[in-house]
């Protein structure tokens, strides 16, 4: 009885998971404008059609006889709630006629008018009034190009890290995708990330740094190399998932290149050397493990100490002048001003290590 009420719970899950297709319009934006046109003078000309049929319930108190000019005028000002009285409907059924057809056709022609006003008008210069000011205030940002599974994974690590949401805009053309973005807090655009005019309106030369997670190889180094030729300081970290192309994406000017396929295997490989190396690694790799790895500049109270004496964490790396020294070299034994140090420091999970 229990597994048969967990199949069930199971069941209405998936199903309030399920998502609605969509698709986005194929018409252009003329052709849409002129089919609501034409639905209007459909509905108009039904109206007329309804009064004409039953022009003898109406009266006309100027000169006591209804025309079809007549007719088309009363059907104007009723549909327009106008209503100047010299036309009026006298018989129960001309009323019952303005009352159930007349009506609805009024409040559709309505909603048609300020539908259109708002698609075409309103909506598209709230949205221009909006990006320019979301646009003015990017600056050190962080741009998520492809929120795929990576590119969520990400941002949600970001979040952890104590990034401000706002300060994360992600890119991608699906709606859902973005939608998941929004909902996070993040500024999003829906937009190929491969064209300038994209990568320009979510202002990449003032960004701290891009992420580059497009789902394809070929797109993702595209966009690289569109943000180096915009941006030519951005850090850049992109995620390959061929080791062919990882070569192809640091000549396109990736700063970073991060092949999932290779770090799992890395992680398979460790743990058969230990059973607590895999678990390590990707405590290190997550802000919300028992340790992090975290990457600094070296202090002015440091100069001169070994990165062995570092208070703060267990130093693992020093980087000086762009390259990388370990903490057993001759370099690492007396920190210098400008050098960047990377160390193991505790993490914000609920057991951290001591």
């Amino acid at each position: 009885m229990v597994d048969g009420s967990r199949e069930s719970s199971v069941r209405s899950r998936q199903r309030s998971r399920t998502a609605m297709l969509t698709r986005k319009s194929s018409l252009p934006v003329w052709a849409d404008a002129m089919l609501r046109v034409l639905f209007v003078f459909f509905l108009i000309g039904l109206a007329v059609a309804v009064h004409w049929f039953d022009r003898t319930g109406l009266q006309d108190n100027y000169d006591g006889e209804v025309s079809f000019l007549d007719v088309v005028y009363f059907t104007m000002i009723s549909i327009t709630t106008t209503g100047y009285g010299d036309i009026a409907p006298v018989t129960e059924r001309a009323r019952l006629f303005d009352a159930l057809i007349v009506t609805p056709i009024r409040v559709f022609v309505v909603l048609i008018f300020v539908g259109t006003a708002y698609n075409f008008v309103l909506k598209r210069t709230w949205d221009k009034w909006r990006m320019k000011l979301l646009q003015g205030n990017l600056s050190g940002h962080i741009v998520v190009a492809g929120f795929g599974v990576s590119g969520q994974e990400a941002t949600k690590e970001l979040l952890e890290r104590g990034q401000d949401p706002k300060s994360i805009v992600v890119v991608d053309k699906s709606p859902d995708a973005t939608a998941a973005a929004e909902s996070m807090g993040c500024t999003v655009l829906s937009a190929d990330a491969t064209r300038d005019q994209t990568l320009t309106d979510v202002r990449v030369s003032t960004a701290a740094s891009v992420i580059v997670s497009a789902g394809s190889d070929d797109t993702s180094i595209l966009i690289v190399l569109t943000v180096r030729h915009l941006a030519p300081d951005v850090p850049i970290s992109v995620v390959v998932r061929a080791s062919d192309n990882e070569l192809l994406a640091r000549q396109a000017g990736a700063n970073n290149v991060i092949n999932p396929v290779n770090f799992a295997g890395l992680l398979l490989a460790g743990s058969c050397h230990g059973e607590h190396i895999a678990d390590y690694i990707s405590d290190l790799a997550s802000v919300t493990g028992r340790v992090a790895l975290a990457e600094r500049a070296i202090q002015p109270e440091e100069y001169g100490q070994p990165m062995t004496a570092l208070k703060t964490g267990v130093g693992v790396r020093l980087y000086r002048d762009g390259q990388p020294f370990g903490f057993w070299q001759e370099e690492a034994q007396s920190m210098q001003a400008g050098d960047t140090v990377v160390e193991i420091v505790a993490g914000t999970g609920t057991s951290a290590e001591k």
